[in-house]
């Protein structure tokens, strides 16, 4: 496979089972559809993940596909300031060079997230459970006057 950027042959590494194509010049990498879910596994708690990338922002890309050739889509990864290339026909996705920092970073900071609203879910629920059987309602109720 040739490099999108125009840079040359794509060379092959192994990331913990993954097959990673890189080009030598630029240090882009290019990941087959499947890969970026592997990758995203690694960071992103199985019971918490969510399958497949979120993509916004959609626009053609000045790239193409080093699979089949055709212009790829461009777009910000999971909402983020981070644009992705990706194959329209899903052969797969092309990472610039720092740019799988910015992912690593990006999923790290939503695990931490949903560490967050697990712990203030956890928390309400004490909350109700310290209040009693009424709802939050009937409590804010009895609070100001008591019942009618």
């Amino acid at each position: 496979m040739q490099c999108p950027r125009g840079h040359g042959e794509l060379a092959v590494e192994h990331h913990g089972g993954i097959e990673v194509d890189y080009c030598p010049q630029c240090n882009g990498r290019w990941l087959d559809h499947h890969e970026l879910d592997l990758v995203e596994a690694r960071v992103v708690p199985q019971t918490e993940q969510r399958q497949a990338t979120i993509e916004y922002a959609e626009r053609q890309s000045e790239l193409a596909c080093p699979v089949c050739d055709k212009q790829m889509r461009a777009f910000n990864y999971r909402a983020y300031d981070l644009e992705l290339d990706t194959c329209v026909d899903q052969h797969g996705f092309w990472i610039d060079a720092g740019e799988e920092g910015q992912i690593r970073d990006i999923l790290e900071e939503r695990v931490r997230g949903l560490e967050r609203s697990v712990s203030a879910e956890e928390a309400w629920g004490k909350f109700l459970g310290r209040v009693g059987q009424n709802s939050l309602w009937d409590q804010v109720k009895n609070l100001f006057g008591g019942r009618r």
